[in-house]
C-alpha cells in the first residue's frame, strides 16, 4: 500500500517539524536537524530501520509457525535495502523470557550472532521486560558488553534510550529520572529530541502491562521541549499518540500482533492473534520524502515470504 499526503498534512499527522518516521521496520527520514543549525546541513537528511519485539526463543505454531525464520528473513530485506539506513535500532524483547538464567544467556548469545549478519554494522540495542525484569537487565550487560540506557546524537538529532523495564515493576526508576533530567539540561529547547524505549510511557493499557509507572515523570522532563519524538515497542502493533508536545509512535512485532489496547478488557485476554499468512501484522513502514521535501511517499510492506500475502 502506498499513499502520498502533502508535507503540510504529513507534519501536522507526525506533530513534528520536517520529521518523516517509521515504525516496525521502518525507515525514519530526518530532516529536522536541518534547519536548526545542530551540526547538519540541508541534504543531511537521513533514515534509520526500527525493529521491535523479535522474541527469539519463542515457539508457538498456533502464533507463528515460522518463528525460527523470521529474524533472519527480515535481517535479509533489511540487507536488501536499495540505500543503507544509517543505524538500526532494536526497541527491546530481543528474546523470549525464560526463567533459566542460563537459557536466558543462550538466547541472547544466539540472537548477538544472528544480527551479525546484518550489513549495516551500527546497531543500537536496548531491552524489553522479557530480556531484562527477571534479572534486571543483569545478563543484557553481560551478553551485549553495553549499558541498558543511554544517549547519542546524529546529524543533528539527539537520540535518547530510555530503560523502562529493567524494574520488575515497569518503572524508569529515579536514578535514571536524575540522569534524564541532566541531559536534557544541556539542550535548547528547540533541539529535537528521539526518545526510544520499549514500553509506552503514557497510559495506553495499565491493566495489560502497557504502560511506564513513572512514565508522567518523563514526560514532563520531556513537555518543555519543541519537538519530540517517541518510538517504542511492547504492544505489537502499529499505534500514533500524542500527548502535549510529544508524539508517540508503537512498532509492529516481528514475531507476533497483539490485540488492540484494551479491545478485552482482562488481563488474560492480552493473548497474541492466531497466525494468519495472508495478514500476519508483522511489518514494516516505509517513508520517503521527496527532494524538495514537499511529498511524502508511505508504503506498509508485510514481514512475511514472498508470494504468502
Amino acid at each position: 500500500m502506498s499513499t502520498k499526503i502533502s508535507r503540510k498534512d504529513f507534519i501536522k499527522l507526525v506533530g513534528l517539524g520536517g520529521v518523516a518516521f517509521a515504525s516496525g521496520l521502518g525507515r525514519a527520514a530526518f530532516a529536522a536537524g536541518a534547519k536548526a543549525g545542530y551540526g547538519a546541513e540541508p541534504g543531511d537528511d537521513f533514515f534509520f530501520v526500527q525493529l521491535s519485539d523479535p522474541h527469539w526463543g519463542f515457539t508457538g505454531p498456533k502464533v507463528n509457525p515460522e518463528a525460527k525464520i523470521t529474524i533472519p528473513r527480515t535481517i535479509a530485506a533489511v540487507n536488501a535495502l536499495k540505500h543503507k539506513p544509517d543505524f538500526i535500532v532494536f526497541t527491546g524483547d530481543l528474546t523470549h523470557t525464560t526463567d533459566d538464567d542460563q537459557e536466558r544467556r543462550e538466547r541472547m548469545k544466539e540472537f548477538k550472532r544472528l544480527i551479525a549478519g546484518l550489513k549495516v554494522k551500527d546497531v543500537k540495542l536496548m531491552p524489553g521486560e522479557h530480556d531484562a525484569a527477571l534479572d534486571e537487565g543483569a545478563a543484557f550487560k553481560e551478553v551485549f558488553q553495553q549499558e541498558t540506557h543511554y544517549t547519542f546524537d546524529h546529524k543533528g538529532i539527539h537520540f535518547i534510550v530510555l530503560d523502562n523495564v529493567s524494574d520488575p515493576h515497569g518503572a524508569i526508576g529515579g536514578a535514571q529520572l536524575d540522569w534524564l533530567q541532566r541531559d536534557l539540561a544541556k539542550l535548547a529547547a528547540d533541539r529535537p529530541i528521539v526518545v526510544f524505549t520499549h514500553r509506552p510511557l503514557f497510559d495506553l493499557a495499565p491493566q495489560w502491562d502497557w504502560a511506564t509507572q513513572d512514565g508522567a515523570k518523563a514526560l514532563a522532563l520531556l513537555q518543555p521541549f519543541a519537538h519530540v519524538t517517541v518510538f517504542y515497542g511492547h504492544i505489537h502493533q502499529e499505534l500514533h499518540t500524542k500527548t502535549g508536545n510529544v508524539v508517540h509512535h508503537a512498532a509492529k512485532s516481528l514475531i507476533f500482533p497483539l490485540p488492540a489496547p484494551n479491545s478485552s478488557a482482562p488481563k488474560s485476554d492480552r493473548t497474541p492473534v492466531p497466525w494468519n499468512p495472508a495478514k500476519t501484522g508483522l511489518g514494516w513502514r516505509v517513508v520517503d520524502a521527496d527532494p524538495d521535501e514537499s511529498r511524502y511517499t508511505l508504503a506498509e510492506r508485510p514481514c512475511v515470504a514472498k508470494g504468502k500475502a
